[in-house]
């Protein structure tokens, strides 16, 4: 049922999707109940209240593309009063169940002090979960922190990493550590970068 609300969601046919996804929803399927809160955030006029309800049910049965959403809306005030402490809960849940783009958030939180205690450890711990995971712009910044702390072999891997990914700020600074390393590191490290494969995450 959830596929087929995706089908005629992507055909532009959203009314139909959205039935499907309700369908799905009411018998308890947490896919649905996210897909139908996403729904409702897109949909014109925005319904809000409609939204939080599904999201915060699909969240609550452990789906963490829903948290990773709630937690959007949280941070944002968003058909709900901003709370920063309940944003970074559910950033946090989300990423500790494999979604990568929530890792990176967390790591966030935790570098700025936002609904966290600011904490250098653990940001630092989740910017390299998320880019071990594929995310582009954690891999680039994961990469400025290696090149920041000497690390010039595996801060080149990131940063190959970010800039095959579309991050284009990666690729001058991945050249100018370059120019420091031996022709054989230089050697390694992209062959590194080549047999380099994101490790699983959850959707």
């Amino acid at each position: 049922m959830v596929d087929a609300g995706l089908v005629y969601w992507d055909m532009g046919r959203k009314d139909e999707g959205i039935a499907l996804y309700r369908r799905a929803a009411e018998l308890g399927d947490p896919a649905g109940q996210c897909n139908l809160g996403i729904a409702y955030l897109q949909a014109e006029p925005v319904e809000m209240k409609e939204a939080i309800h599904w999201l915060l049910k699909a969240a609550s049965a452990g789906h963490v593309r829903a948290q990773y959403q709630l937690a959007l809306c949280l941070r944002r005030g968003r058909g709900v009063s901003r709370n920063l402490p309940a944003a970074a809960k559910w950033y946090l849940r989300a990423a500790e169940g494999g979604y990568a783009r929530a890792m990176y958030n967390v790591s966030l939180c935790y570098s700025v002090g936002e609904g966290f205690q600011r904490n250098h450890q653990q940001a630092k711990k989740w910017m390299k979960r998320a880019a071990d995971h594929g995310h582009s712009k954690a891999q680039f910044e994961h990469g400025l922190s290696l090149f920041s702390e000497g690390e010039m072999m595996t801060a080149v891997v990131y940063l190959e990493l970010a800039g095959r990914a579309g991050e284009a700020g990666a690729s001058p600074v991945k050249d100018v550590i370059l120019q420091q390393l031996s022709a054989a590191s230089r050697g390694h490290a992209m062959l590194v970068a080549d047999s380099w494969r994101a490790l699983p995450s959850s959707h």
